[in-house]
């Protein structure tokens, strides 16, 4: 792995950090490379149990570095999108819950990471902002998808169109994120965050995203039919049992391990 992501290991959780400061965390291959590694490694550790994702410095991520791989006449951009691809669908589809920590710009393809991540956090200046149009591109990473069905189609049409950035204040408001928090506080409130998914029922957590990867395709029929599945195979887990056994005792679970 490059040096480009840094890997954190703590009890149960891992920390992922783009970690080219200097560039604002802009994506190149190196980066991208060594990130969906990083995940692949994490899901083959069955003691991590949750993941959060952020940036380091003063910047989230930029979104593609430009340089000669992405110039006009020079480059295959599909092929350079496919790579950013890959990491936002192994962000949605990877086993654990992931945390996303915004600190600063989160810009293009490095807005898409954020929002392809189940829970969103961002400093109070943090800032989200689509800027394909100004150098006539296209909006890619999924941002055409999550956009419109996390904020509207209305916003999301004017935000890709118009390239104009939005606070975290304002992503909050909308529903795009989670929730802002002071930028003192973002750090150690995200990994509160993941420390705490990480103690969670693992396995009814990737169930879920198994679900509401679904749902965006899905009948109401089909959706229903997926839920009465998942929810028959967690009936059988270790975790139910646990659970309702905590219940009953008035105390709190305690969940073991990925299955």
């Amino acid at each position: 792995m490059s040096d480009e992501v840094r890997v954190e290991k703590r009890d149960g959780w891992r920390k992922l950090v783009m970690n080219r400061p200097d560039k604002l965390n802009a994506a190149n291959e190196a980066m991208l490379r060594s990130l969906l590694q990083a995940l692949h490694d994490a899901e083959a550790d069955r003691s991590c149990r949750a993941l959060l994702l952020t940036g380091e410095g003063r910047g989230f991520c930029s979104g593609q570095e430009l340089g000669p791989s992405v110039m006009p006449g020079q480059a295959d951009l599909g092929a350079v999108a496919a790579l950013h691809h890959r990491f936002v669908h192994r962000l949605r589809e990877v086993p654990l819950p992931v945390v996303c920590a915004v600190n600063g710009v989160a810009a293009g393809a490095g807005a898409s990471y954020a929002l392809a991540c189940d829970i969103v956090l961002a400093g109070r200046s943090a800032k989200f902002v689509q800027a394909f149009v100004k150098i006539g591109l296209v909006p890619d990473s999924g941002a055409s998808f999550f956009l419109p069905r996390l904020i509207g189609e209305a916003r999301a049409r004017a935000l890709m169109m118009l390239g104009e950035a939005i606070d975290a204040e304002r992503a909050a408001a909308w529903g795009m994120i989670w929730r802002m928090v002071e930028d003192a506080e973002l750090s150690a409130e995200a990994e509160k965050l993941a420390a705490h998914l990480a103690t969670q029922a693992t396995e009814a957590l990737a169930a879920m995203k198994r679900m509401f990867l679904a749902s965006a395709t899905n009948t109401l029929q089909g959706q229903l039919d997926l839920e009465q599945d998942l929810q028959q195979a967690a009936g059988r887990s270790a975790a139910y049992a646990e659970g309702v056994r905590a219940f009953m005792e008035k105390r709190p679970p305690v969940f073991g391990g990925r299955a």
